[in-house]
């Protein structure tokens, strides 16, 4: 696409690899450029520095705050989300209730999104490391210990809860979509991360406890679980064209350093210790309810007492790697040698990313590797697919059809195939028959016809289906009912979900869909316009099928249709 006048949005904006990506950006003059970050220093800084290389005419924009949570918390401390009860509520609420508008509006990423309209989407944000270094297993850990002792508090499931990796990440993405559809953005592209620089499992770097730590696994399994997401974000109808670059080397570095060393907004100052003490005085016991709880008063342990912050600045030469640490030049030195994680710089990075927008090939796009190396639908399938049908046509000619047994699923399908089988036997096998039907007629001969037939009516009702009667007010059940109504729920909503619907207006929806199928064979150029006849056999003979009915009915008016081959 053409860079020029459009809008952007970086999320992530001010690290390392998004400060790459503007500056490579702003030389092809881009309408507005935004640049998202986790704080408003990082957002006023990464501002401050892109403003000398902007060209005239582009417009700079700084946005912050902790995407991952609705928009009113967006602006709060992490302890203040956990320890603060309505806070920790709203965040449950929200990453377990039920979806909607209100989900991608009321969240900060869709509405920052939504504010901006972008038309590109970069998207920076370490969204692995986010969500696993939360750490699951410490709050396992603490939930078992406090169950053991016989009182597990809400606040302590909840905390538990929001440390889910998965759900969190589900709702992101599907956040992300929706309000990229919304907008109608045309270009998603995700910096992602495999989690280990590249290395295997035997990687001998890692932030926490042993190599490889259970949370940089996780961090590993979540970047593995986003990245197939965003396969099938690819393959959504109304979705941005999704791309995703996967660097697997240390990305670094920034600037080097002489000077105090300075971290996440503050100095790192000398600690000494004050005396020797014994081994069993110098941890705090992990039986104290505390230790996994709060991980202030756990840092604090013993200040004053076993050792002192003197105050006094740590100073020394650095290479400042952005969000990825500060590291001394033995460090880097360690970490970037030939057969260990080596290291990639930011620009070549952003020289990737840029071209895959614009729309040059780079070969680093995993989301298009995915598409390549996967397995999809084959010919032979194809062909044998039409053989296996036939042979249960035959099977079936001499008794009742099976219909559905709601192992594929939705509910919806099933309820689909029955409505079909029930148009077929009323109307016989010719489509061409129902538009013309009367709706009334159908109601009351569908429900004569599932009174009469004993075995069509117990295996609509084996299947886990409701019938429901012309009247509206009626109900056929068995033992169980895969769509039972939600308290307020329209009448509705659950006859589309999963009922058996027998209202004359849901055959006159019937009637209309026929119409619907008819018109659009008859818009198709045939066999002789050549290979855009994009038909099955059914469609040539103009039968009532209820599988194909119900597929018609997925593809186009569910809009499930599959886009990628």
């Amino acid at each position: 696409m053409d860079i020029r006048d459009s809008r952007i949005l970086i999320l992530g904006g001010s690290g390392l690899v998004g400060m790459a990506i503007a500056r490579d950006l702003l030389p092809l003059r881009p309408r507005l450029l935004v640049v998202s970050a986790l704080t408003e220093r990082e957002a006023s800084d990464a501002l401050d520095e892109l403003r000398p290389l902007a060209p005239a005419g582009v417009e700079l924009a700084a946005e912050w705050g902790n995407l991952f949570v609705p928009k009113s918390l967006a602006h709060a401390r992490r302890d203040d989300l956990l320890d603060v009860e309505e806070n920790r509520a709203a965040l449950v609420d929200d990453l377990f209730g039920a979806w909607g508008d209100h989900t991608v509006e009321g969240s900060a990423l869709g509405d920052l999104v939504l504010r901006h309209a972008p038309e590109v989407v970069i998207d920076c944000v370490n969204t692995a490391t986010g969500f696993a270094y939360q750490n699951v297993f410490e709050s396992a850990a603490n939930l078992r210990e406090q169950a053991a002792r016989g009182s597990v508090s809400l606040e302590l499931v909840e905390k538990h809860l929001t440390s889910l990796t998965l759900p969190n990440l589900i709702q992101h993405v599907w956040i992300a979509l929706n309000a990229m559809q919304r907008v109608k953005t045309r270009v998603y592209l995700k910096i992602g991360t495999a989690g280990t620089g590249g290395m295997g499992l035997n990687i001998p770097f890692t932030h926490s406890e042993s190599a490889p730590s259970r949370k940089l696994l996780t961090k590993s399994a979540v970047a593995g679980a986003h990245t197939l997401l965003l396969y099938l974000m690819a393959r959504t109808p109304d979705a941005p064209a999704v791309k995703e670059i996967k660097p697997t080397a240390a990305i670094s570095w920034k600037r080097i350093v002489n000077g105090p060393v300075e971290w996440r907004g503050g100095t790192v100052t000398r600690v000494d210790a004050l005396a020797a003490v014994p081994l069993a005085e110098a941890f705090p016991p992990r039986g104290d309810a505390e230790y996994h709880a709060h991980r202030e008063q756990r840092k604090d342990f013993g200040q004053g007492r076993l050792w002192r912050d003197t105050g006094e600045p740590m100073e020394g030469v650095y290479v400042d790697s952005g969000e990825n640490g500060l590291f001394s030049a033995y460090e880097f030195e360690a970490l970037t040698a030939l057969g260990l994680m080596e290291y990639i710089t930011p620009e070549e990075i952003a020289r990737d990313a840029v071209r895959e927008i614009v729309g040059h090939p780079t070969g680093r796009d995993v989301v298009a590797a995915l598409d390549a190396s996967t397995s999809g639908p084959t010919y032979r399938a194809g062909v044998l697919r039409q053989s296996a049908l036939e042979h249960m046509d035959r099977l079936e000619a001499a008794g009742p059809r099976s219909v559905g047994f709601e192992m594929l699923g939705p509910p919806r399908l099933t309820k689909l195939l029955f409505e079909g089988e029930i148009l077929r036997r009323l109307c016989g096998d010719d489509l061409g028959r129902v538009p013309g039907a009367d709706a009334a007629e159908l109601a009351a001969g569908a429900e004569a016809l599932l009174r009469g037939d004993a075995d069509l009516r117990t295996r609509l009702l084996s299947a886990n289906l409701a019938v429901l009667l012309p009247d509206g007010e009626r109900l056929l059940r068995g033992r169980k009912v895969a769509v039972e109504p939600a308290p307020g729920q329209a009448l509705d909503d659950v006859a589309w979900s999963g009922w058996v619907d027998l209202r004359p207006a849901n055959w006159e929806a019937w009637r209309e869909r026929a119409a619907a199928v008819l018109a659009r064979i008859a818009g198709e150029p045939g066999p002789e316009g050549g290979s855009r006849w994009d038909v099955e056999p059914w469609h040539r003979e103009r039968t009532i099928r209820p599988g194909a009915l119900a597929a018609w009915v997925l593809r186009y008016e569910d809009e499930g249709e599959r886009i990628k081959r």
